[in-house]
This record gives structure tokens, sequence and C-alpha cells, in this order.
């Protein structure tokens, strides 16, 4: 979406008020021994009560063969993104969680995803999980006007190497905000100056995704989870972001 209205920008703002408040409910209950079908109804519950409706639940995206069933997506260890809820999905301690969420309000849509250690983990994972939260600061800092989207993906890419962490190619970041998914596709790799060329009130959602090894991806037999093909474990942080003249806007900011 390319928001060209001050009413477009205070609806998409709006939007993304409510979705922080939503995710701040969820993540403060995430913890060893919480069910993930527990999270998923409360993220129904908080959405529904601000006059919101789940995005996710029942969204069919372009040539996937069955809609999302949940409100979240609940990926842990080794399932890198969209694992839905399911009653076995039990948190434990040294898991790493990450919580994929969305909502529409009055026609705005926002995307956001944080991955949280649950109880104590390793450094390495810790690691894992800090890094990927910083390549998320610095792809949103590289998101200018006049900028290119490769912009972003270098500044992705950066932190990744630094770290020695795979980065997934297979997937990537997206425009959003009059819908789930929108173009441009938003990649966390590239080269500055590469890409698509930047417009003032453009909306995307920049997501990295590392895993602690090569970054490859295999498709679930479950029809919606994406696992890391070597077992390792991954992180996914994501925000849905208003670009202006003044900078970059971070929609869901909690």
């Amino acid at each position: 979406m390319i928001a060209k209205t001050e009413e477009q920008k205070n609806k998409l703002r709006e939007a993304g008020k409510l979705m922080a408040e939503v995710v701040r409910e969820v993540l403060a209950m995430v913890g060893p021994g919480v069910a993930s079908m527990d999270l998923d109804a409360a993220a129904e519950r908080a959405i529904r009560a601000r006059g919101a409706t789940p995005s996710f639940l029942h969204y069919k995206a372009k040539g996937e063969s069955k809609p999302y069933p949940a409100t979240l997506c609940i990926s842990v260890n080794d399932e890198v993104v969209h694992s839905p809820p399911i009653p076995e999905k039990i948190l434990k301690e040294g898991d790493i969680a990450s919580l994929d969420f969305g909502l529409s309000y009055e026609g705005a849509f926002m995307d956001t995803a944080h991955t949280l250690a649950v109880g104590k983990v390793y450094a390495r994972e810790r690691e894992l999980i800090e890094a990927t939260r910083e390549a998320l600061a610095a792809g949103i800092a590289a998101a200018r006007v006049g900028g290119h989207l490769g912009d972003i993906g270098e500044a992705v890419s950066e932190i990744a190497r630094a770290h020695k962490l795979g980065i997934v190619k297979t997937l990537s970041g997206h425009g959003v905000g009059a819908a789930v998914h929108e173009p441009p596709y938003v990649p966390n790799y590239g080269k500055r100056g590469e890409g698509e060329e930047i417009p003032d009130g453009l909306v995307i959602a920049i997501e990295p995704m590392f895993t602690e090894s090569s970054g490859v991806l295999v498709f679930d037999k479950d029809g919606y989870t994406f696992r890391s093909k070597d077992g390792s474990r991954g992180a996914h942080f994501e925000h849905t972001v208003l670009i202006t003249k003044t900078g970059p806007e971070i929609l869901t900011a909690l």
C-alpha cells in the first residue's frame, strides 16, 4: 500500500496501536507450560475486543491449498514461521517461540512478529534472538524515501553475516496496509542501490528470519509450517512500517 492521505495514515496508526496492545497482552502470557491454543484464543479475544478482526484466520494466500486455521502463527524451535497452534504444542523451558500476529481494523491491515526465549536458553540461542531483533532495527533504519529495497536487504543480511547466522531467502517481507500481503517483495538480502525505489507513503512489513545454521527451509507435512532443513532453531521479528519523507515510522511499535 502507498498511503497518500493523512486520513489513510491516521487509520494505519490507529490499527498499529491496537496491534501493539494485543501483542503486549499475549507476549506477557508466554512461559513454560503455556499451551499454544491458549495463546491463540487470547489473541483472538484481544483483537475482537478492540473492534478488529484476526487477519490470518481463514486467510488463504495465493498458491496455498487451504486457508490458515488460526489467529496466530506460533513457531517453536526448528519451526521457523507459519506454524499453527495445535493442542499438543505446549511451550517448555528452553524453547524458542516465534509469535506472528495480524489484524485488520476498518480496512487497515497490520502484521508483526516477535521471538521469545521460554525460560532459560543457551548463549547461542540468545544470540540468535537478539541478532534477529537487531536486524529488524537495521532494516527499518535503511528504509528511506528515494532509497531502494536492496538497502533494506543488505542492512539485514549484514547482521546475519556478523553473527554467522543463516538468512531465510525463500520467504520475505512484503507490502501490507490494504491487505494481508501486497507488493512489493522485500527480501532479507540484497545490495544497496538495487531493487525497487522506495516511494513516500509505502507501507511494508520488514521481517528478518534467521536460523542457527544454513537458513534453508522445508515445508512441513502439516501444509502450513516452514521448518529449518537441518533442524536448527530459527527466529523471526517483524514490524509494519510507514515510510515517510521524515523517516520510517514503526506502526506496530510496542
